[in-house]
């Protein structure tokens, strides 16, 4: 009887341990927040930049060589006032020599990039400053250069810690363009600049 019961007792021990396993669990949340308004952002000049045609003898050998500084408008409407965050990304990543990429000379060569900077900002027509944070939560600090990936809003002028409300807001959008050092390009035939970022509301 001896062997039964050892078998008997192997069993339970055995079905006690699947029971233990079968029972951990571990949960899902999910979470988010519908909220009642909705911001509008749009750029002046269709939000294109055209540099036109470039002579390749133009273009610095040895360094990057800037060809262009402009500035657009920018206005974001929202149905009432709220928090938000502008955020970027670079639909040529990769392609970059710093900032935001131009494209690629035969799939590996950088041609350049473009960066962008936020000034003048007005917000339900009081100045305000802009500020940025990493995340778009938390850690916000002033800042004016718009990096790929980095969240942007604007904050009181005595405040930079945290995102004001805002309605209407309104902001000149400083692009500027370069072309990287010409001795490892090829320019021997027609390049296309093939820039493009986009810029999308977050709500707070």
């Amino acid at each position: 009887m001896k062997p039964l019961f050892n078998a008997f007792a192997t069993g339970l021990i055995l079905l006690g341990s699947t029971t233990a396993y079968a029972a951990s669990t571990v949960d899902l949340t999910v979470k988010g927040l519908i909220v009642p308004s909705a911001c509008t952002p749009v750029l002046s000049s269709g939000g294109v930049i055209d540099h036109g045609k470039i002579s390749a003898k133009d273009l610095n050998t040895n360094s990057s060589t800037v060809i262009g500084n402009h500035t657009l408008t920018m206005v974001v409407s929202c149905d009432s006032a709220i928090t938000f965050a502008l955020h970027s990304v670079d639909n040529r990543a990769g392609s970059s020599i710093a900032y935001y990429g131009l494209g690629l000379i035969n799939g590996n060569q950088k041609l350049g990039s473009f960066d962008l900077m936020l000034t003048n900002p007005i917000a339900d027509g009081v100045a305000v400053q802009p500020i940025a944070s990493f995340n778009g939560q938390d850690n916000w600090f002033s800042e004016k250069f718009w990096d790929p990936g980095l969240y942007m809003s604007v904050a009181s002028m005595a405040d930079d810690s945290q995102p004001v409300p805002v309605k209407d807001l309104s902001l000149e959008l400083v692009v500027q363009t370069s072309i990287a050092r010409t001795d490892s390009l090829d320019l021997s035939n027609e390049v296309t600049l093939d820039g493009s970022a986009t810029l999308e509301v977050k709500y707070l």
